[in-house]
């Protein structure tokens, strides 16, 4: 049984990380998808196509960890199954956030091998689990697909063994989990200006 007080909860969170955003640059059009666990089995997901910067709480809809909707008739994002996937992995992660912007989608696709190291930032710190500046910070790069099933064992494959808070989908964008989504929030800025830093250096060389 889901926890409507819980639920309606979880909708507003969500609702008011669109706008902030979507402000930020983060989720043009109807890109991005967003969620937050609700217990051990379910998640409160935006549904398939909603605009992330005009959300209402109807527009984020309950389903299972294999996306399986719970009372909706609504349709969830094909990528939310990268979201039930993170969940069922990470049993801490209590926010799941996929944001496109312009430094993760351009610099996903500069990088060509499959693995973008951030060192020496102190801003890194910003990334749950992270204590040190000169911590190596491995962001995994996974190429895009429209297979979600195949993209998803991909991603579960890379993530394997790595202590890490976010992957990037190469021309596509960031997925990245917290314990809750403030902490999802501060990670998406931070990791946002990490990339900014590493196309700015790149421009330099």
């Amino acid at each position: 049984m889901i926890d409507l007080e819980q639920l309606a909860l979880a909708q507003q969170t969500i609702v008011d990380a669109g706008d902030v955003l979507y402000r930020a640059g983060q989720v043009p059009a109807t890109g991005g998808n967003f969620s937050l666990r609700l217990d051990g089995a379910h998640m409160a997901v935006t549904a398939s196509g909603r605009h992330k910067g005009r959300l209402t709480p109807a527009d984020v809809m309950v389903t299972d960890f294999d996306v399986t909707p719970v009372g909706s008739p609504q349709k969830p994002s094909d990528e939310a199954r990268l979201h039930g996937q993170l969940y069922q992995d990470y049993p801490e992660a209590g926010a799941v956030l996929h944001t496109h912007s312009r430094a993760a989608t351009v610099l996903s696709r500069l990088i060509e091998g499959d693995t973008l190291k951030l060192e020496g930032y102190e801003l890194q710190k910003a990334i749950e689990g992270v204590t040190r500046h000169d911590t190596l910070l491995e962001v995994p790069i996974v190429d895009n697909s429209q297979d979600i099933d195949a993209l998803a064992e991909v991603v579960r494959g890379r993530l394997q063994g790595l202590d890490t808070r976010a992957y990037l989908i190469r021309g596509h964008g960031l997925y990245t989990w917290a314990r809750d989504m403030a902490g999802c929030l501060r990670q998406v800025e931070a990791l946002d200006f990490l990339f900014d830093c590493e196309l700015m250096m790149r421009r330099t060389r």
